[in-house]
């Protein structure tokens, strides 16, 4: 659907570099990257703001190289949702509608959770509030691409699970999305695609499990910190909270019953030879697939049905006499396990 090929910009001391990489039609595609990598940079030239130095953009097959603003078919929201101050919330949103169509700003405001706040003005709105209406405003123009920059960056906790839930139904809806972020979890809860850029680089592309289980750089490894991820729900048996992800099943501290994505450190995972007899209520049996150096020691990944990442000293990996193909049992706490929901049941 939007095909980005060797765009590149000279912009002062900063160059974004032959970035290249697609986004198909319905795709949650997540920009993830450190603050000043490029990321804003890359929306502004999508949506026509900075004119490129080389590389082409292609919305449905078509170049959009001499296409002006107002005519490529995209929307982009900023992170402080630029609303116009003097206008009513009913104002904003209805702001670029014909006047035969104004009845849809009702629905809209519906659509993103606003319709209480229509009559109000932007100054009396909490971020999140703000948030709402910025993304009403800018649906209203039915774009074939949404592009936000940093959504949820200035939102408390209450209001980023509030907005991640809306953004997950309008993608679900069939909008196309873009979405900034510097948010290791927002990745994790949101994407379906992936794009790594580091220093006006684009490093890895690819679907979260990829990127985020098999970074390609030291910089995306270095950069995510926690290749512990896995995509599954929640379930309740008898006193106790359980997470499944395809064969393996990880006993977890009691959280919200739905689907969602569990992280945990590598530190958290520690490997025994034999079956331990501690509190760990996670055990399970498993066989080493691949041993890495470190900085810290090594990273062994561990397949108990699903692969598993530890970070261990050299001692303990010397004292274990670890190799691959070796049966090892690796443990950890369910309280070392981070639950992040999916929007629908934040």
């Amino acid at each position: 659907m939007l095909k980005i090929d060797g765009l590149a910009v000279r912009l002062g001391n900063f160059e974004l570099s032959a970035a290249s990489f697609n986004v198909g039609k319905g795709d949650y595609f997540i920009l993830l990257g450190e603050s000043g990598a490029g990321k804003t940079v890359m929306l502004e030239l999508i949506a026509g703001l900075i004119e490129p130095d080389q590389g082409k953009i292609f919305l449905d097959t078509f170049d959009l190289s001499n296409v002006p603003i107002q005519k490529r078919d995209l929307g982009l929201v900023y992170q402080d949702h630029a609303l116009f101050p003097h206008m009513t919330v009913r104002q904003n949103i209805g702001y670029s509608l014909p006047d035969k169509q104004k009845s849809q700003v009702e629905e809209l405001a519906g659509q993103v959770g606003a319709e209480s706040l229509l009559d109000r003005w932007p100054a009396t709105l909490s971020p999140g509030e703000s948030q709402r209406v910025a993304l009403a405003r800018t649906l209203a123009r039915r774009p074939k691409v949404l592009m936000l920059d940093e959504p949820l960056a200035s939102l408390d906790t209450p209001s980023k699970a509030g907005i991640r839930s809306l953004l997950r139904h309008i993608n679900a809806a069939g909008q196309t999305i873009i979405h900034v972020t510097h948010d290791f979890e927002e990745a994790v809860a949101l994407a379906n695609r992936v794009a790594v850029i580091e220093k006006g680089r684009v490093v890895q592309v690819g679907t979260p499990e990829d990127v985020f289980h098999s970074p390609r750089y030291q910089f995306v490894a270095s950069f995510v910190g926690i290749k512990n991820f896995f995509r599954g729900k929640t379930e309740i048996q008898g006193d106790s909270h359980f997470f499944h992800a395809g064969q393996a099943v990880f006993a977890v501290s009691p959280c919200v019953i739905g689907s969602g994505s569990i992280i945990f450190a590598s530190e958290a995972v520690t490997l025994s030879p034999d079956k331990p007899h501690g509190s760990a209520r996670n055990s399970f049996p498993g066989t080493v697939a691949e041993i890495e150096p470190v900085p810290n020691g090594f990273e062994v990944s561990v397949d108990i049905g699903v692969r598993i990442f530890s970070l261990i000293s050299r001692v303990s990996f010397e004292e274990m006499g670890l190799a691959t193909g070796k049966k090892v049992w690796a443990s950890f706490k369910a309280s070392a396990i981070r639950f992040i929901p999916d929007g629908e049941t934040s």
